[in-house]
């Protein structure tokens, strides 16, 4: 017997075809910077591009993708207890997957898909609101994940048109009402992740994740356009 969330996706899928079909082949596409443009220094954090296999790529489809790593120098870290210095070091991980339509069946993946895929089990789930450093709300998904010992913290949304989603479910529902009032199926997925580092405090290591965020949020408008 089929589950809820099956005939969820697939009503949800159905819906998608028709509406797309009846408006028409093209969607109307808003001019945005790409991803590379992201600034590589964010706060006390430098980058490292990490750019995706031909396998992936083509698992994900035709769009726009930023795979980078943001670290802390060490040798710029020079007070505080050893702990406290490691625990600033850990690197965070952006993953942006831009899709400017959505209508020729590329779609954004959700990680709670991709994640159990490569090992990773979710032990807690929230939604949580996240305001950035310009003090706008963003509505986001908060997880924690293991993998054996390894444990990382994960903060992760759907953008699309000025609107932060944290559901799935929720954000196809808004992609087909924008195609019917706006012609446009664009959007994005965020994705944020930090280990915790050994004998560090979980919430020392979501703090670090939230607080890269409200850095980095400021500029998503540059590249998903609002």
């Amino acid at each position: 017997m089929k589950s809820p969330r099956f005939w969820t996706i697939l009503i949800l899928l159905l819906a998608t075809a028709f509406v797309l079909q009846s408006r028409g082949d093209t969607d109307r596409v808003t001019p945005s910077d790409p991803l590379s443009l992201m600034p590589q220094t964010i706060g006390s954090w430098h980058s490292q591009d990490f750019p995706l296999d031909d396998a992936t790529l083509e698992v994900l489809g035709k769009g726009d993708f930023l795979n980078r790593i943001y670290s802390v120098d060490r040798t710029s870290l020079n007070s505080g207890s050893l702990l406290s210095q490691q625990t600033l070091a850990v690197p965070i991980s952006l993953f942006i997957g831009y899709f400017a339509t959505q209508r020729t069946g590329q779609t954004m993946h959700s990680p709670q898909h991709c994640l159990p895929g490569a090992g990773w089990t979710f032990d807690t789930k929230k939604y949580t609101d996240l305001q950035d450093i310009n003090g706008k709300n963003y509505r986001v998904g908060e997880y924690i994940i293991t993998n054996g010992e390894h444990k990382q913290v994960v903060i992760y949304w759907y953008q699309a048109h000025g609107r932060s989603v944290p559901n799935e479910y929720l954000a196809k529902l808004y992609m087909v009402t924008d195609a019917i009032r706006t012609n446009r199926t664009d959007g994005a997925l965020v994705r944020i992740m930090t280990p915790v580092a050994p004998g560090e405090p979980l919430e020392s290591a979501e703090q670090r994740a939230i607080r890269f965020t409200q850095l980095m949020a400021p500029n998503l408008p540059r590249f998903i356009p609002n």
